[in-house]
């Protein structure tokens, strides 16, 4: 399978973050794809570069003010005390209900806070550069498959399903899979159908999507009532606007087998195949792995072959961008295992 990966991703490393109140090292960490990238080399897959930019294509799904922010942030950050470029920054307030978020503010702070949606998403002095070269891989494997090619695959970090239109969260800051299916849409499929597999809800992706019927959104991912983004991804979400009926969330209590999984799975491919999308992105994410530990599926890794095997069966072009996936040593062994079942097929 065509692979384009990210030869920046590393300097995004920041070395701790809060989960549940508490520091603890990243779970989002180098090493992460460091695993996909050996499993795809151990098993006959080329790397590629990058080759196509993709800032003309994130300009369409992110905000002018976003992406400036994101592109100067770490440089503003040390300008207010270069001792700062041995911390990371993380925001401590956040213009919820009745509070403005139209008006940038001028402190750095809470400049952070109006572009986060948590305090779980760490900055390093090398994540802007690692994030836009993540989504230029993302662009790379579109325009090969709108060129062409039946799939292909961007192996990238940081993810990039919890970025929205303006804002970061959740370890994302740009949203590889919404750049890949606009640039798809740019390429000329009239409809392309997004499927996000990862155990947490796509926010940023629907978001993104929420109002447009050119892009079917899907997500099979746990419960927000108690899983992570908790904000958004109930299934009474369908769309609004001109997006009516074009978004399709299917939350599982925390738990959920493989058999039932896989129903899911079933109904959200009846649900692109009628929806006649001409082209496939899939939010990769590979925590639904039994062993992951922040999440809490039971897929096996055999479990993720099938997955590659089903999704074949749709017939489609087809763009694979990595997401999320914890268990580090697993995740290559899981990420090929979905990519070689899909060319088994």
């Amino acid at each position: 399978m065509i692979t384009f990966h990210n030869p920046l991703h590393q300097g995004h490393a920041p070395v701790h973050e809060f989960y549940r109140g508490e520091r603890v090292p990243c779970f989002e960490k180098p090493a992460r794809v460091d695993y996909v990238e050996e499993a795809l080399r151990l098993r006959g897959h080329a790397l590629h570069v990058p080759d196509v930019d993709s800032s003309a294509v994130l300009s369409q799904v992110h905000s002018e003010r976003y992406l400036t922010f994101l592109q100067t942030a770490w440089l503003q950050w040390v300008s207010l005390d270069p001792a700062n470029a041995a911390l990371q920054p993380f925001p401590s307030v956040w213009p919820v209900r009745t509070l403005r978020s139209d008006v940038e503010p001028d402190n750095f702070v809470a400049r952070l806070g109006l572009y986060s949606m948590d305090n779980g998403t760490p900055m390093a002095a090398g994540t802007w550069a690692a994030a836009k070269a993540g989504a230029d891989a993302a662009a790379s494997a579109a325009a090969r498959v709108a060129h062409g090619a039946r799939t292909a695959f961007c192996c990238t970090r940081p993810p990039g399903h919890h970025a929205g239109p303006d804002f970061m969260g959740g370890y994302c800051f740009l949203n590889n899979a919404a750049v890949a299916a606009q640039l798809m849409r740019n390429q000329g499929a009239a409809r392309v159908a997004l499927l996000d597999v990862d155990y947490h809800h796509g926010n940023g992706t629907q978001s993104i999507f929420y109002e447009r019927s050119d892009v079917l959104f899907i997500s099979i991912h746990g419960d927000p009532r108690t899983e992570y983004p908790f904000y958004l991804g109930h299934a009474d979400e369908t769309g609004a606007g001109q997006g009516a009926g074009f978004n399709l969330n299917l939350p599982l209590p925390a738990g959920t087998s493989a058999a039932t999984w896989f129903d899911a799975l079933e109904g959200a491919c009846q649900r692109i195949a009628a929806d006649g999308a001409e082209a496939l992105v899939i939010s990769l994410g590979l925590d639904a792995f039994e062993g992951d530990p922040i999440s809490r599926f039971a897929l096996s890794s055999d479990d993720f072959t099938r997955l590659g095997e089903r999704l074949a069966r749709l017939g489609l072009p087809t763009v694979f961008v990595l997401e999320g996936g914890y268990a580090a040593a697993e995740l290559g062994t899981n990420a090929v295992n979905v990519l070689d079942g899909f060319e088994q097929v």
